[in-house]
């Protein structure tokens, strides 16, 4: 049996028909920059995620720079966020000449822990601490953010708060959805996300009305009226094709999500029935959040080797994130070494994701279990 990491093909088949109308229409309209799906998808997004505002912008990677861009971050300015995440979020940081500060994460969400926060604050001096400008917390593998201690820390110190939910579209944390917490939030259409396009989009969230016009006019060039610049903004419009598809992918979100949540409790259900609950550290899910799983994690010894037996066996996985970011090679001139952020190091080396979408079957799930159990081994179903 061949099991693989993501299978969009099953997905594409059941909304076939709509998505190709969809983009027929967009063709015969020939309205392809900012038209009517565009401002559609912001109105339902906002809706989605709770927020007054939404605006569509050309990746994920802009819905974390626009923001930036937003409140003024500029060159020598610091800002906070999590060492152990895809690179968009510290590479936005330095891509405007500002500095990734890093604080290092849970041990069983993954997330950046709140807790350590003010620590790293307090750490930097006078003049390092006046040019803090924001934090950006990652809601990671689709569960938000312990948020309430991110919020105030961020208010005492007068930073804004920018929610990276590019693997969290509908999670929630105490009733909140993701991207409606923070001053932004920022998500990602990329196709392996719960919901992707045909290619790169992004979305900014805020409830701001200022901050949402100062996002649409960066992502004209900081033009506005046309030929009129009163900032140097960036060409980042969200496509009017991904648009009409995401729109139909919306409608579906909520179930699609539901058969992720259900296929990670009968993975939950699987590794306990097969004995590998001492071996294999499985999610972790705090109580009041609703995770999504965008990915589904485990935590195990020999990762590398047991990936390279699930290959052989017909298994899709993953590793995210093989390099913490502070180890990266671009990052070095910031001085951080190893184990200055060990919990994301260890992470780095012991977590795999293994397959989780929609149309994943328990047969397919009992197969991933059953070979792992064979590589560490305990008894099979």
């Amino acid at each position: 049996m061949k099991v693989s990491l993501l299978n969009l093909k099953l997905q594409y088949q059941g909304i076939k028909k709509e998505v190709l109308q969809e983009i027929e229409k967009v063709c015969e309209n020939q309205t392809f920059i900012l038209g009517e799906n565009v401002k559609g998808l912001e109105k339902e997004i906002a809706g989605y995620c709770n927020t007054k505002y939404a605006v569509g912008v050309a990746s994920g990677t802009d819905a974390i720079l626009l923001p930036l861009m937003a409140i003024g971050v500029g060159p020598g300015d610091r800002v906070i966020t999590t060492p152990y995440t895809f690179f968009a979020t510290a590479g936005s940081i330095a891509r405007l000449g500002a500095i990734p500060v890093f604080v290092d994460i849970e041990p069983d969400t993954y997330n950046i822990d709140p807790d350590k926060l003010e620590h790293v604050i307090k750490k930097q001096s006078t003049s390092q601490r006046s040019r803090l400008k924001a934090v950006i917390p990652v809601h990671l593998y689709g569960q938000c953010v312990e948020m309430e201690t991110i919020l105030k820390i961020s208010k005492r110190y007068k930073l804004a708060v920018i929610e990276d939910a590019a693997q969290t579209i509908g999670a929630e944390h105490n009733g909140k959805r993701a991207g409606s917490m923070g001053d932004f939030g920022s998500f990602s259409f990329y196709p392996s996300k719960n919901l992707g396009g045909f290619g790169d989009g992004g979305m900014v969230t805020t409830n701001s009305g200022k901050m949402a016009e100062k996002v649409r006019v960066l992502r004209v060039h900081g033009s506005k009226p046309k030929y009129y610049h009163k900032f140097v903004g960036i060409n980042s419009r969200l496509d009017e094709i991904q648009a009409a598809v995401l729109r139909i992918k919306l409608k579906h979100l909520q179930a699609w999500e539901n058969n992720r949540m259900a296929g990670a409790q009968r993975y939950h259900k699987l590794f306990q029935d097969v004995g590998l609950s001492d071996i294999v550290s499985l999610p972790a899910v705090r109580l009041y959040n609703r995770h999504v799983f965008n990915q589904y994690i485990i935590r195990v010894k020999k990762r590398d080797n047991l990936r390279d037996y699930l290959t052989k066996e017909g298994i899709g996985t993953e590793i995210y994130y093989p390099v913490p970011l502070h180890l990266q090679q671009c990052f070095k001139h910031l001085g951080y070494k190893k184990g200055d952020f060990p919990v994301s190091e260890r992470a780095a080396k012991e977590t795999l994701a293994l397959p989780i979408y929609p149309e994943l079957t328990l047969e397919e799930q009992e197969y991933v279990v059953n070979k792992i159990a064979e590589f560490y081994p305990v008894r099979k179903f």
